[in-house]
Formats: C-alpha cells, structure tokens, sequence
C-alpha cells in the first residue's frame, strides 16, 4: 500500500553486490526450492495446524510489533496514534490468519469457502459475494461496516464457489519461489503478502524487507518462525542493489511488490539513473521486451478521490466527515498508497463553505506527527512550489489546497505520500454532480486503487439506481461509500489491489490482488459500506435501512482521544477472546 517512495531506486544494481551478498542470498533461494517440496507435502489439514502455529507466535510479539512500529515511526509512548500500529500491524495480521484457517477448514472437507456465505447482484449483471461481516463477533465491534467482492461480469455465484480455493484446490501442484518486496509504510504488507504468495499460488517466499522496516525484522522473524523453520520463507534485509539482484535472478519464479510506480517500471523495464541506461529502458517499452523475464504483480498506490455528494447535512454531520477525510489523509502522517488526496465537492452545494470551514478546523487541530517517510519533505516542498496560495495546517506541516479543476493537474497526477489535501469544486448538484464527479475521478486522477464517497442515507434513497450505477462506474479496486478504502485493506476477506486492466506497460496501480482470504478467482474490486453516522445519530440512519453503528467515533480517527487504547483492545481482544477485557475497550470506545 505504498507509492510515490522512495523514488525507483539507487544507481545501484544488483552488480553491485559483493560475492558474500550473493552467496547468502544464492544459498536462501536454494533452501526455498527445497521447501516448495515441503509445502507440496503437506495436506489442507496439515496447513492450518501451521498457520495455527503462525498465530501463536505472532500473538507473542504483537506488543512487541505494534511498539517497534510506532517508535520508528515517530511516536513515543502515550502519543494518540500508536493504536493505529496496533490496528494496521498485528490486528491485520491476526484477523487474516484466521480468516485463511477458516478457508482451509473448508476446502479440507471438501466445501467451498464460499458455503454459508450470501451472495447477490449489482449493476452489469455482476456477482456480488457478502464478506463481511461473517460473525457475530464481526458485527458487534465494527457494527455498521460492510464489505462485499464484485467478481468481474459473466461469473455467476455457483462458478464462483465451485472456484474459490485458487492454488488451495490442488495443494500438491507447486507454485515455485516467488520474490516478496516488501512495502516500507505499513508493517503488516510484507506479513500479509508472504501468506498470500503461499495461500493462493502455493509459492514460498523470499522477502525484502524495505530498508525503513528494519527494525521489524526480528520481530518478523519470530512471529513467522513457523514458516522460516520447514524453509517456506526466508526474509532478508538490503536497499535496491538486493532487491535488483533478486528479482533477476534465474530460480526465482515470480516477483511481487507493493511500491512505487517508478520501481516498478525500473524492475520491469530496466534502471533510468544515466542518460544512457533511460534510453534502454525507453526503447524496451517501446518495443515491448521486457528486461524483467518473469511474471510479477504489484499495488502501486495512486491519487484516491474522496466525493462528497451534497445534501442536507447537519453540524454534526459536518464535523464527523471532515475528521474522517482528515484522518483519510493524515493517517500514518500521509504515507498511505490511499491516503484520500483530492476532495471533490460541489461548488452549488450551499453548505459547501460550512463543510470546508470544517474540514480546516479538523485538519488543523488533528495531533502533531513527524513526517517520516524518505522523500517525503521533497514532496511536500514540490506542493508548496506548485501551489504556492496553499493554507499549511498543523503548525506548517500539512498543505490543504483549494483549486479550480483548470488548476489541479499537479494535485492529480502526482501521489504526494505525504500530508497534502487538495479540494476540487464542480458544478452541479444531485445526479448530475455525482456523475461528473465520477468521470473526473476515472478520467484525470492518477491510479485505479481506492475511491471514498461521502453520502447522506436521504440523498442517497433519492437518487435511488443511479448511485449504484456511479458506484458500478468508478474504475476502482476498492471502492468505500460512508467510509475509507483502509477498511476493505484491513479486512481480510475483502480483496485488496488495483481495478483490472493494468498492463506491464501502464499499471499506474499494478496488477492482481492481495488479502482476498476466500481465495476467490476473477475479481473485480471490493465495496465497502460504513454508517454515515455514529452512534448515537446511526439510530435515525439505520432506520432507513443504512446499518447501525455502536461505535460513538471509529478508534482509527485521528482524532479519537481514546484512539490508541481501543485498537490496542480490539487486537487483543482477537488474540484471546477474552470478553471480560473487550468490554472495558468498548467503555473506552466511547470515550472517543
């Protein structure tokens, strides 16, 4: 889920490595291709005791995991948003380990993982697969969220069940040694992505950790031990030299990497740090060969639209949803692949100027954090060159820029990664702003990965199909109504990856999906749906048929006070169960 950093690497290639590097990292492939045998061995039943395994072992570091993170990122002990590496680190982890063991439970007595599980229909004849929430458990604690999988047009539910399970329904056909290069933002990518390699594909993993998660790798190493000892991962530390050097290398079968666009074209088509070596490259796209002689998928990021449909909102409604654009924005301080970018609003919305005085309000008040992420001041020194009216928020830290569509090519084409918000006003109301608001988003924002769409229950219930249908239109892999993308990251069976159709030539967000624990075939982008208020005002919203939140504020706000206690709970309370401590969490929750 990382993008715009650090720019493609390095002059560094991987012949620059010394021989000792390569030796050890020779030796590590050739013990994979000894564990791919391993894995081929092992039966259904025999995977989920192991993935069991992984659990246990993970939950021993999570305190560990989630104070590692924090600390390198900035945050000292008692700050407000360490919860948020609870949530997007061992939580994450957790959560899809057992949605995976649920999957193997299935297939292991020969059910679909998709039995018991509802489906339907949307716009285009598509199939829709329910998948979330899936417990009652589920349903309590993220009371009012939902998620479903549309699978692309022309498969209907019984192909979907009879092929859901992907490289699972024929565990002994191996899948080889695939490269992991692992994201250097959010700690739970590189985990995550190691278990899909071999959940899905059957593939044993070599992974990369990105030089800014060095610090996790002992913790990485212990949490995965069960997976490292049979020799189905190996993890390994470098900069972009190692990362070339693998990705070249002759045994392995497959690359996978969450970063940059720019990285990608250079592992594709070859390093543009000399005049010469980016004519290479050129013409190698030009003429279609690849350096890279293997297959490779990839989540690249993008520029995410947060669409704001007017209606008649009330205050309340008007601060909640300027926090919650806020915190789409300054979440991890920025360094999101969806961190929501550029605000569409309508520039004949009456309260457009109340919910902009908002959206300043929050973005100027929400806590102080360091701005991390290599690269990322050249980031926003390249807003305040293109956008020199810009307001700076937080103490001069955060850019908010208001522009006209004329004005916003910069803010569009350009993933900033980090903390910078633009807003884009366009005409029209109802149906006809939503609309425009959806070709702007398709057609001028760069990427295909996430899109936010803020709507009130009675605007939504008036323009009736046709918000399906501009729900249906955004050519985006995740798309979230009432809520942020981050939620469909973060569950596991939802699908996680760019919309169809990139190409190793122009993958602005990559290709394939990630997460996706029901292991369904032939899909096309998730959809996430949140309540457009909190409790108590959900009660008014879920009368009219738009889902009940008990949560008084969701704990990943930025601007949740009690924030970081609740997400230390809530992966706890995953860990063990205990209902006794999950209790007092949800007393906390509503201290927000």
């Amino acid at each position: 889920m990382t993008s715009g950093a650090p720019p493609a690497p390095t002059t560094k290639t991987g012949e620059d490595l010394d021989a000792q590097v390569r030796a050890g990292l020779d030796a590590a492939i050739a013990q994979l291709h000894e564990g791919t045998r391993v894995w081929s061995a092992l039966t259904l039943t025999q995977r989920r005791t192991l993935l069991q395994r992984v659990r246990v072992a993970t939950a021993a570091v999570a305190e560990e995991w989630a104070d590692a993170a924090s600390t390198s990122k900035g945050l000292p002990p008692g700050h407000p948003l360490r919860g948020e590496e609870w949530l997007s680190g061992p939580y994450a982890a957790i959560v899809a380990l057992d949605a995976y063991a649920d999957t193997l439970r299935a297939l292991a007595i020969g059910r679909s993982p998709m039995d018991g599980i509802r489906t339907g229909t949307a716009p285009g004849g598509r199939t829709v697969v329910r998948t979330f929430p899936l417990s009652a458990t589920d349903g309590l604690l993220l009371s009012g969220y939902t998620t479903e999988v549309w699978l692309q047009p022309g498969v209907d539910a019984a192909t979907a069940r009879r092929e859901a399970g992907l490289g699972q329904r024929d565990p002994a056909a191996p899948g080889g040694v695939g490269l992991v290069l692992g994201a250097g933002n959010v700690t739970s990518i590189p985990y995550l992505d190691v278990l899909y390699e071999l959940l899905a594909f059957n593939r044993v993993a070599i992974l990369k950790v990105n030089p800014t998660q060095d610090a996790l790798v002992p913790i990485f190493e212990r949490a995965l031990a069960p997976l490292i000892g049979p020799g189905l991962l190996r993890i390994v530390r470098g900069g972009g030299e190692v990362g070339s050097y693998l990705a070249q290398h002759p045994d392995i079968d497959h690359v996978h990497i969450t970063g940059s666009d720019s990285t990608f074209r250079t592992i594709v088509w070859g390093p543009t740090h000399t005049p010469g070596a980016a004519g290479a490259a050129t013409r190698r796209r030009r003429a279609g060969r690849p350096l890279l002689k293997k297959p490779i998928t990839a989540e690249l990021g993008g520029v995410s639209p947060i669409i704001v449909v007017p209606g008649r909102w009330s205050d309340a409604d008007l601060r909640f949803h300027a926090e919650h654009v806020v915190t789409m924005r300054l979440h991890n301080s920025g360094h999101n692949c969806i961190a929501g970018q550029v605000v569409l609003l309508s520039a004949d919305w009456p309260q457009r100027d109340a919910f902009l005085n908002a959206l300043r309000a929050a973005y100027d008040r929400a806590p102080s954090r360091p701005v991390w992420y290599p690269h990322s001041r050249a980031k926003l020194d390249a807003a305040r060159s293109s956008y020199p009216d810009a307001a700076w928020c937080g103490g001069g830290t955060r850019a908010l820029i208001e522009t006209a569509p004329d004005d916003a090519a910069a803010l569009e084409t350009t993933e900033y990664f980090s903390p910078v918000l633009g807003v884009v006003s366009l005409r029209g109301t109802g149906q006809e702003f939503l609309d425009a608001a959806v070709t702007h988003a398709n057609d001028r924002l760069v990427g295909t990965l996430g899109a936010n769409v803020l709507v009130d229950p009675v605007t939504q219930r008036a323009l009736g199909d046709g918000f399906d249908r501009a729900m249906a239109d955004l050519r985006y892999g995740t798309v979230a109504i009432n809520a942020w993308t981050a939620f469909g990251f973060l569950t596991p069976t939802a699908t996680w990856g760019a919309f169809p159709g990139g190409t190793l030539a122009d993958a602005p967000s990559g290709m394939g999906v990630v997460h996706n624990a029901l292991l369904l075939d032939r899909v096309e982008r998730t959809v996430v749906r949140g309540p457009f208020r909190p409790f108590p005002r959900s009660v008014s919203s879920a009368a009219r048929g738009y889902g009940l939140s008990v949560l008084p504020k969701p704990p990943w706000f930025v601007t949740s006070r009690t924030g970081a206690a609740v997400c230390e709970g809530f992966t706890r309370f995953r860990i063990d169960g205990n209902v006794a401590k999950m209790a007092v969490t949800l007393v906390k929750a509503f201290g927000a």
